[in-house]
């Protein structure tokens, strides 16, 4: 694989896995959940339909709105809030390394919805390591913090995303071929932003308390964290495997430990090291099976955190 592509591959990596970096640093801001999201969402809404725009698609079919509509409430609205609320309870790294056993929840979704990826022993083995992963962060109640948190409903909150993106990974692969991914993309985020930004405005109010470095942070999270990477994600597609592009998984969830433990003061914890580990080897198993039987779908990122 050529030097430019592994480029491609960390700015990917770097893009997701800073995501939780910034919420917590946007936490710190002031910044309430509600509005975090739904400023980030449009923010990244708006910056799409500008490349939609430029590019001049044409408009969407009404399966297409539909496939939009789906994708906007479980790739993007269920997890964007419930992974948000898990980085109030614990660190960017613990939260980083649930959304790493997306692959594995869609491998499952996968088994009943796509008829040429049934779940094989090995890749049921690596769902049983990388959830044994999780297992060992609840026994050990180690948040990444310093003080408080509440690893425990991180976790729920985890779990319930990744099983949110699972079931859209597989949606968006079974529909594959029916729909331009940056169209999708656009919609995703156009129809999320209207009852994010409605939420937002309901529970919290207007955005007019945030800090200058607060909206440095959402821009950061809506450009760096949010469009940069799905749009690198869907080039790099473009030139190399689905296999080589899947390589950005094993760096997003380290980008996210490494970072909270140099910018935040977030700690290293051995139930984190542990739970961290099995979730690796987890995705290392997972991946290899992947590569010994690998999909003739066509692959819809998701957001990771």
């Amino acid at each position: 694989m050529r030097g430019n592509y592994w480029i491609l591959i960390v700015v990917a990596a770097l893009g997701w896995g800073s995501g939780g970096i910034m919420t917590r640093a946007a936490f710190a801001e002031g910044v309430d959940v509600w509005t975090l999201v739904a400023l980030r969402v449009a923010i990244a809404a708006l910056l799409v339909l500008v490349g939609l725009i430029a590019r001049r698609s044409p408009l969407p079919s009404m399966l297409v709105l539909r496939h939009g509509f789906s994708q906007a409430v479980f790739n993007l609205t269920i997890p964007y809030v419930l992974f948000t609320f898990a980085y109030a309870e614990a660190s960017a790294g613990f939260v980083g390394l649930l959304a790493a056993l997306i692959p594995l929840a869609t491998s499952v979704f996968a088994n009943f919805m796509l008829p040429n990826e049934s779940m094989t022993l090995r890749r049921f083995i690596a769902l049983l390591v990388g959830f044994s992963g999780v297992a060992a962060l609840m026994l050990s109640g180690d948040s990444g913090l310093a003080e408080g948190g509440r690893p425990l409903v991180a976790i729920g909150l985890g779990l319930a995303s990744v099983v949110s993106v699972g079931y859209a990974g597989a949606f968006a692969k079974k529909h594959a071929g029916s729909y331009d991914p940056m169209m999708l993309t656009g919609l995703q985020f156009g129809f999320a932003s209207v009852w994010l930004l409605g939420a937002m405005f309901a529970i919290e109010g207007a955005p007019l308390d945030i800090s200058v470095n607060g909206w440095w942070l959402i821009l950061g999270l809506a450009i760096a964290a949010t469009v940069v990477p799905f749009l690198v994600f869907y080039r790099l597609l473009q030139h190399i495997s689905v296999t080589n592009a899947s390589l950005v998984g094993y760096i997003v969830p380290f980008v996210g430990l490494i970072g909270g433990i140099v910018l935040l003061d977030e700690q290293l914890q051995s139930g984190i090291i542990a739970g961290g580990t099995l979730v690796a080897v987890g995705m290392f198993l997972s991946d290899r099976e992947s590569r010994r039987t690998p999909s003739t779908v066509s692959y819809q990122p998701t957001p990771l955190n």
